[in-house]
């Protein structure tokens, strides 16, 4: 994937500056993650797929981070290739060097919380598409008019969004996404059931998905 930053990484990383990276960069870090304790997945969980998939694809993301930009599109090319098999699972990790992506990631569970996952989701893909990244790619107050133009309850979003109601929830994704052994993002992780699990750190090709997920099929 994408140069691969911790929580603690400066606004000089590469990740936060660069969001066009050359092949060299691509390549995953070494040595290789560990995976460490992987939170289950349940009914809690934004998920696209089937519930009742084989493997999951569980990705912790940063909206403001670059190569989760680039990476967004590749998590829904697994789910179409495996036909069922194969379910997405979208957890938050927002960068401290990212100045809007917490707050954004609080204004998707707000989304969720008016819309259900349906809502999640295309909201959180209008923020994919439309932030140039690297932090304040997409700005604050533009938040409360996309939820409106997902025909969301636009005052309701508002205070929801103004409360803070789900900071504590992405902050519980950041600790468990650590415990887990992500470090940056996107981190993502391949987990079936039966506790099998595999770090794939970084906006990795969807070939290298595929290799993992087929080891563990």
């Amino acid at each position: 994937g994408g140069s691969f930053a911790s929580t603690s990484a400066k606004t000089s990383d590469p990740v936060a500056v660069n969001p066009s990276p050359s092949p060299a960069d691509s390549q995953a870090p070494s040595p290789e993650p560990q995976a460490g304790v992987v939170k289950a997945v349940s009914d809690a969980d934004h998920i696209v797929g089937s519930k009742n998939a084989k493997v999951f694809l569980i990705e912790y993301s940063d909206f403001e981070c670059p190569f989760c930009k680039r990476f967004h599109a590749t998590p829904q090319q697994v789910v179409d290739a495996y036909k069922g098999k194969v379910a997405w699972v979208y957890r938050h990790f927002p960068l401290s060097f990212h100045a809007n992506a917490a707050k954004e990631s609080e204004a998707s569970e707000c989304a969720a919380d008016l819309g259900g996952n349906s809502a999640f989701w295309k909201f959180t893909n209008k923020v994919y598409e439309r932030t140039t990244s690297n932090g304040t790619g997409f700005a604050l107050d533009a938040l409360v008019p996309l939820a409106k133009e997902i025909g969301l309850n636009e005052s309701k979003f508002k205070t929801c969004l103004d409360s803070g109601k789900f900071a504590s929830k992405v902050q519980k994704d950041i600790t468990e996404g650590q415990a887990a052994g992500v470090n940056g993002t996107p981190g993502n992780i391949i987990w079936t059931k039966d506790g099998k699990s595999k770090i794939i750190p970084g906006a990795v090709p969807f070939e290298s998905l595929k290799q993992a997920i087929d080891s563990l099929l």
